[in-house]
């Protein structure tokens, strides 16, 4: 197996086979994230990742799960895709799950019939990112998409069958911004109504315009105790049926993981019980500031 650059992926695959099928993000342009700063944006070569698949192989007795990297690979042709999925099948017919990173804009391009045949030929599920539901934040972090755009995409590829896990990132609007982040955000979740929310902390990483933007005194991040709060407000608003919420990602300060809307109440116990323990008074956990 070969990999270019950093590989990053979601925190459930941590155990998956990990191919991969573009290299880098072919937007690359949000305020707040440099995963992908350091590549070029292309498609690996079909016989690349072929080849790939078939050292993997040769590499493991048995492979679960596959995860197909790297930002977006749905961005690739539709029949490209599905050869790679049949050449997984073939290879590796122990596989229950193949998922992938996807953005709307890369839903959005497939018909619904491409998504329901990838769908067919084993694509059980797309993480995207929706970051923000307000169209004033998505906006200002360059996010590329609109809010309605990627509830549109979203539910196209729900209609395919594709399961969806939907990001979310408190604290994206800063201190400015705390209520309309969480309440915006809840709006279009509950629109969505995904299979996984996963809520995720605003880090702020190095060489980024939004780093600057808080060194300059342009962003007010949030304390350790408003993070808390906003994602409270998050939880509070939401209104999604069956979604398995999780905020299982180092950057998150609450572990949180319950199905809406039936744990709901709990999850916001466990909020309170975190806001009231006086543990969250310290500006800043370190560790997150290296990330």
């Amino acid at each position: 197996m070969r990999y270019e650059g950093q590989i990053y992926r979601p925190p459930s695959e941590a155990y998956s086979y990990i191919l991969q099928v573009t290299v880098g993000c072919s937007h690359n342009a949000c305020t707040f994230c440099n995963m992908y700063a350091d590549k070029q944006f292309h498609i690996r070569p079909l016989s690349d990742v072929l080849e790939d698949l078939a050292m993997a192989r040769r590499a493991y007795r048995y492979v679960e799960r596959i995860f197909l990297a790297d930002g977006d690979a749905l961005i690739v042709r539709t029949e490209t895709l599905l050869e790679i999925l049949q050449a997984i099948h073939k290879l590796f017919p122990e596989c229950e799950r193949i998922t992938s990173y996807a953005s709307a804009r890369d839903l959005l391009l497939k018909t619904p019939e491409e998504l329901k045949t990838l769908r067919e030929a084993g694509l059980e599920m797309v993480y995207l990112g929706l970051e923000s539901g307000s169209e004033r934040i998505l906006k200002a972090i360059n996010k590329g998409v609109t809010v309605e755009e990627t509830v549109r995409a979203c539910l196209k590829a729900k209609e395919a069958g594709i399961r969806l896990s939907i990001t979310q990132i408190t604290g994206l609007a800063g201190q400015d911004g705390m209520e309309e982040n969480a309440s915006e955000s809840a709006k279009a979740l509950s629109r969505i109504k995904p299979e996984y929310i996963g809520i995720m902390t605003l880090t702020l990483r190095r060489g980024t315009p939004m780093t600057r933007d808080f060194e300059a005194g342009r962003f007010k991040r949030l304390t350790p105790k408003q993070i808390v709060e906003e994602m409270r407000m998050l939880v509070a608003d939401l209104d999604s049926e069956g979604s398995v919420l999780r905020s299982n990602h180092i950057s998150n300060y609450v572990q949180l993981r319950g199905t809406m809307n039936r744990d709901k109440e709990a999850m916001l116990r466990q909020l309170d019980l975190a806001l009231s323990s006086g543990k969250l008074e310290n500006e800043y956990i370190s560790y997150l500031e290296n990330l």
